[in-house]
């Protein structure tokens, strides 16, 4: 019976492709843990009603004040922002609130601003009824100045969290690879700060010694000993933040929970939610890894497979091997990580750009190769090979091609994990 073929499908791009491999060599399909399915309207009110370490957003505000309500940009639409707030405002209504009391102020970090219908579509039925400001960390009439973290960070913030009567944040709690979690502290910092303070906060995840790379403690599932969390917490700390209401996704592009009250609290609750559902643990590792970012979206670019890529790797066992399938359509999807990755010749080099001139973008692009460093990596994509010529990936075009390539490295095709969504599965192994 083990020698019978399983047949697995993996998402690339708006199409799949079809691994067959006997049943003895499949080690494990990497899956998000089960999770029961509820409706969106009852988990934002549940969330709302019950309340962490806290006190009912509509028991807190009062008649009269001023609320400014801090929501994610437009690439975090999985959010489902529009729907989450229309209950907040609901909430803040029936605690007194009027309408032009109201300020959404949209946390861009250094992203992009917003264009007209991207504002409808976060707004949804409240567009043109409330106030809607894009947050600029390079207006420096904008910002207020409260201090230096330990770290020596500058906290530049947006003066609409500053001089607002009640501060409520939302967002979204995912793994990242930099915070080791995102949600809670992260609307303030990045979210609201000037773009000084965003780029030093980062940077600090580089170690103190030029060419030791990365820090260990800075990645995915790691708060306790992250300087780049820990540099958050500090700033966040500095201000009044009244309510937070955080979502966590599900597999399929929807909500699967939610977390409202203290900013501290409720996100360390539904850190602990993201990490039961997606952190997914593991004996050992494996000498060949397939891995599907989860197809499109997820795989448009280089930028946004770096997530997949991440996680991923980290079930490949030193020397390994990772098939990822990426389509990439739009390419590497950021010229700063095109550059860090072409114009240099090895991570030493990429390392030492990136402390002369930190931007998250170029510390993707180290990333991408930094986190391959000890593993191979064959990448089925899009992208011409000729982009990644300065790096140690193996560009192929079909899944057959890179399986070619593995059946020669091995006398035996080894036990494999299949990772069909690695976007969303961080393979978590026990100390």
């Amino acid at each position: 019976m083990n020698n019978l073929q399983q047949k697995n499908s993996l998402k690339y791009g708006n199409n799949k492709f079809k691994l067959e491999l006997k049943k003895n060599k499949i080690k494990d399909i990497i899956t998000t843990n089960a999770i029961e399915k509820v409706e969106l309207e009852t988990i934002i009110k549940n969330a709302l009603a019950n309340p962490i370490a806290s006190s009912k957003l509509k028991e807190i505000v009062n008649p009269g004040e001023t609320v400014t309500v801090v929501i994610s940009d437009i690439t975090r639409s999985w959010q489902q922002i529009d729907k989450m707030l229309s209950f907040i405002i609901a909430e803040l209504k029936t605690g007194g609130i009027k309408l032009n009391d109201i300020n959404v102020l949209a946390a861009t970090g250094s992203h992009r601003f917003h264009n007209k219908a991207e504002i409808k579509t976060l707004l949804g039925k409240y567009y043109g009824k409330i106030n809607f400001v894009d947050h600029n960390g390079k207006a420096e009439e904008s910002l207020s100045y409260l201090g230096d973290t330990t770290y020596g960070t500058p906290v530049w913030i947006n003066k609409l969290a500053l001089e607002t009567d009640r501060l409520v944040l939302t967002g979204g709690i995912v793994f990242h690879d930099l915070a080791g979690f995102a949600g809670g502290r992260k609307s303030i910092l990045p979210g609201i700060a000037a773009y000084e303070s965003i780029m030093q906060n980062h940077s600090l995840s580089l170690s103190e010694k030029e060419g030791e790379g990365i820090k260990n403690t800075v990645t995915n599932n790691h708060l306790q000993d992250n300087p780049v969390n820990l540099d958050m917490l500090e700033a966040a700390k500095m201000l009044d933040v009244d309510f937070i209401f955080n979502v966590i996704p599900d597999a399929d592009g929807g909500i699967a929970a939610a977390v409202a009250g203290d900013i501290f609290e409720a996100h360390q609750k539904g850190c602990a939610i993201c990490k039961e559902y997606f952190g997914i643990e593991l004996e050992e590792k494996a000498d060949l890894v397939f891995a599907s970012c989860g197809g499109y979206p997820k795989d448009i670019n280089l930028y946004q497979a770096s997530k997949s890529l991440v996680n991923a790797a980290q079930a490949v066992k030193k020397e390994g091997y990772l098939i990822l399938l990426a389509e990439c359509r739009e390419g590497i999807g950021h010229s700063e990580v095109e550059e860090i990755i072409q114009n240099h010749t090895n991570n030493f080099e990429r390392e030492r750009a990136l402390r002369s001139n930190f931007t998250i973008s170029r510390y993707t692009g180290y990333l991408i190769t930094k986190r391959i460093e000890d593993i191979n990596l064959i990448l089925v994509t899009e992208l011409d090979k000729e982009i990644l010529d300065n790096t140690d990936i193996r560009v192929v075009k079909t899944l057959a091609e890179a399986f070619k390539i593995v059946e020669a490295e091995f006398d035996q095709l080894p036990q494999s994990y299949i990772m069909p969504a690695a976007a969303n599965t961080l393979p978590i192994f026990k100390d």
